[in-house]
């Protein structure tokens, strides 16, 4: 299981080094799930169709601290591996409360882009020291008094992919440290915070193909018996499409233009 979270850690942190602001480093990586607690979730899979369907709504995420953000990436139900980033929050503001260090499962509830109320996140004791970590990006009074205490050891920055660990010769440069952490390609910034799931983007570069348009309406021939309307009439004024209440709209990565 260790090397497995090993690898998941290094399929995030490559996913988010083709779109991190320059400089970032990447300190810890979380995997969390959403829906009411496992132990609920459990006991509720007793009957019938209601734990398949905690299955089928439960979301699951990366969370990823770094040197001045918290980012937050969908995860691939199956295979867990990472999808597109839904949430990038700057450290002095990750929207997170009754957070709860348990010995099993942990929890956290942290507020969405686009959501009205804020999400539950279940975190497994074997990501508790990464949990460990990101708690220094835990704001104050957001720790539930029945929490354990956490340990916030300083851990050290991920590499960027294809770079070796912070002391590890740079290849090619024996006996030369490398840095402890690496920046991300200059001029990336994060995409804008998207609600769940994130809308699926249009290739790079690509414009979007040129609507085609219609032939003209031909009108239908007269049924028997049916009223004709009298020729020249206008057709009554068409009423402009109102948007549905309650869109939430989008919110753009802070800083980017």
């Amino acid at each position: 299981m260790a090397f497995l979270r090993a690898k998941q850690k290094a399929q995030v942190i490559e996913k988010l080094s083709q779109v991190a602001p320059p400089g970032e480093t990447f300190i810890a990586c979380v995997h969390a799930e959403s829906g009411p607690s496992p132990w609920l979730a459990a006991a509720l899979g007793e009957i019938p169709l209601v734990g398949l369907i905690i299955v089928l709504t439960r979301r699951y995420y990366f969370l990823t601290l770094t040197n001045s953000h918290v980012v937050i990436n969908s995860a691939n139900r199956w295979n867990n591996r990472p999808g597109d980033v839904v949430a990038a929050f700057p450290r002095h503001a990750f929207p997170v409360n009754r957070v709860k260090r348990a010995s099993i499962w942990s929890s956290m509830y942290i507020q969405m882009p686009g959501n009205s109320s804020p999400t539950r996140l279940n975190i497994h004791r074997i990501w508790r020291a990464e949990m460990d970590q990101l708690s220094a990006a835990f704001p104050p009074g957001s720790i539930d008094p029945s929490s354990q205490p956490f340990d916030t050891p300083q851990g050290q920055g991920y590499p960027m992919p294809g770079q070796p660990m912070p002391g590890q010769p740079m290849p090619g440069q024996p006996g030369i440290p490398s840095q402890q952490g690496f920046g991300a390609p200059q001029g990336q910034p994060y995409p804008p915070q998207q609600p769940y799931p994130a809308a699926h983007a249009a290739p790079q570069g690509q414009p979007y193909p040129a609507p085609q348009a219609y032939p003209p309406a031909q009108p239908y021939p007269p049924q028997p018996g049916a009223q004709v309307p009298p020729q020249g009439q206008p057709y009554p004024p068409q009423v402009p499409n109102v948007p549905y209440p309650g869109q939430p709209g989008q919110q753009g990565y802070p800083g980017q233009r």
